[in-house]
C-alpha cells in the first residue's frame, strides 16, 4: 500500500462538509469573548475555554501590546540559547508562588509540557500510570518516554490501587491525573489519589489545565483539596483561564532544574513569545487580586448543569463550568451541533478520538463574563433543539 493511500480513504469529514453539518475549523470573523461573529452573524459562545473571560480584558490586551513594544514579536530561539527574557523568569516566579511550589518552568505550549515532563522523567525501568481519560498530550508524553504506560479506569481508585499493586516492589512510578477532565467537567478524587501514591511510593503529577483559574481560588485542584504540598508536579496552561498561549510545570526547585536541562520539547522549541508571556502574567495577577471571577464561573457552571439536568439532558458528573450533553452517536451529535449553530449558539461537538465510541457529546462551557440574558438564551435554545432532536 502507498504511504498516502490512507489519506484518500479518509472521507468521513468531507462527507459531513458536503452534507452541511461539519462542526470543526469554523473561521470566526471577530470575537468579543462571550460572542463571536461568523459571516456577519453573531453567535453566543458556549464552547470556549476562556473561563474567566480575560481574553478581552483591556489590562490583558494592553500587557500583550506593551510586551511587543519592549521585546518585539518573537525571541527567535530556544530558552536554552537566546530565547529567555526577564519576562519569562518573572512569570515563572509568580506562577510558582501562586500555586505554592518552589519553582516553575514555562513552555511554549501546554501540550509540550506533558511531552517534556513525562518523556524526560519516565525512563526505561519506570512507568507512568495514567487515568484513561487523561488528555492526549499525557498519552503522547508516555509514548515519548522510554518507560512503560499503564492505564486505570477513569476516577476508579480501586483500579488505580490494583494497578499499583501489580507494579514490581522497587518500581519507580509516576501517577498522572487531570485535575479537571476536559470533556466531562468532573474533578479527580485527589485525596484518595494522594493516599495511594504515598502508600505505594509513587510520585504524583496533576494536569491542571482546566482547573487553574477555576478551582481553589484559581490555584487549582491541589489547593481545592488543600493538598498542594502532597502533589509533586503541577502542570498548567495559559490557553484557558489565563487568556494566552503556553504552559508551565511547577514543583521542587531541583526537579524543575533537571527538567530545564532534559525536557526535549523545552530545549528544542522556540520560547513563548513576549506577547503571550505578558498577557499570561497580566491575567495571573487579575486571578490573584480578583478571586470573584473564579467564584462566578463556578456558580454559573453549577446553575447550567442543574438547569440542563432538570430538562432531562445527561450532563454526567460535572462539577465545573464544563457541562457535557451526552448523546452517544457521532452523526446525531453533529446534527444537534448544526441545529444549535443555526439558532445562534456555538458549542463543541465531541467525537472519537477525543472520547470513546458511543460516548459522543456536546461540550458546553461557560465564562465568568456570560450575562444572565445570554445564559437564559442558551438554556432556552438547548431545550428547544433538545426536544426537536429527541434528546429530552
Amino acid at each position: 500500500m502507498d504511504l498516502f493511500e490512507k489519506c484518500a480513504k479518509f472521507t468521513v469529514a468531507a462527507e459531513a462538509m458536503a452534507a452541511g453539518y461539519y462542526p470543526y475549523f469554523i473561521p470566526f470573523d471577530g470575537s468579543e469573548g462571550t460572542e463571536v461573529t461568523y459571516q456577519g452573524r453573531r453567535l453566543i459562545m458556549a464552547g470556549s475555554n476562556n473561563y474567566l473571560g480575560l481574553t478581552t480584558d483591556p489590562r490583558v490586551k494592553q500587557a500583550a501590546i506593551d510586551a511587543i513594544a519592549r521585546y518585539g514579536t518573537s525571541c527567535t530561539g530556544s530558552r536554552l540559547l537566546n530565547g529567555t527574557l526577564r519576562l519569562h523568569e518573572e512569570l515563572e516566579c509568580e506562577l510558582a508562588d501562586f500555586v505554592g511550589k518552589e519553582a516553575a518552568l514555562v513552555f511554549t505550549t501546554g501540550f509540550s509540557v506533558n511531552l517534556g515532563v513525562i518523556g524526560s522523567l519516565v525512563g526505561r525501568d519506570d512507568a507512568a500510570i495514567v487515568d484513561r481519560e487523561c488528555h492526549a498530550s499525557i498519552m503522547e508524553g508516555c509514548a515519548c518516554s522510554l518507560g512503560g504506560r499503564k492505564r486505570f479506569s477513569h476516577n476508579d481508585m480501586e483500579d488505580l490501587e490494583r494497578t499499583l499493586k501489580r507494579c514490581p516492589p522497587k518500581a519507580r512510578n509516576l501517577v498522572v491525573v487531570d485535575g479537571v477532565y476536559s470533556m466531562g467537567g468532573d474533578i479527580a478524587p485527589l485525596p484518595r489519589v494522594v493516599e495511594l501514591c504515598r502508600k505505594y511510593g509513587a510520585r504524583l503529577m496533576v494536569d491542571d489545565a482546566h482547573a487553574l483559574g477555576v478551582l481553589g481560588g484559581g490555584r487549582g485542584t491541589p489547593a481545592h483539596f488543600r493538598l498542594t504540598d502532597q502533589v509533586d508536579l503541577l502542570m498548567g496552561t495559559f490557553s484557558k483561564a489565563l487568556a494566552s498561549i503556553g504552559g508551565f510545570i511547577a514543583g521542587d526547585a531541583k526537579l524543575i532544574h533537571y527538567l530545564k536541562h532534559f525536557a526535549r520539547p523545552f530545549i528544542f522549541s522556540a520560547s513563548c513569545p513576549p506577547s503571550a508571556a505578558g498577557a499570561a502574567l497580566a491575567a495571573l495577577r487579575i486571578v490573584r487580586e480578583e478571586p470573584e471571577h473564579c467564584r462566578r464561573v463556578l456558580e454559573i457552571g453549577r446553575k447550567m448543569a442543574l438547569a440542563l439536568g432538570g430538562m432531562g439532558f445527561d450532563v454526567g458528573q460535572t462539577e465545573t463550568p464544563i457541562v457535557p450533553i451526552r448523546i452517544g452517536d457521532q452523526t446525531k451529535t453533529a446534527l444537534v451541533w448544526k441545529a444549535l449553530f443555526d439558532e445562534g449558539i456555538f458549542v463543541n461537538a465531541i467525537v472519537p478520538p477525543a472520547v470513546p465510541p458511543k460516548t459522543e457529546c456536546l461540550r458546553t462551557s461557560y465564562m465568568a463574563t456570560h450575562t444572565g440574558e445570554q445564559l437564559s438564551r442558551i438554556l432556552d435554545t438547548l431545550q428547544k433543539v433538545g426536544r426537536q432532536m429527541g434528546l429530552i
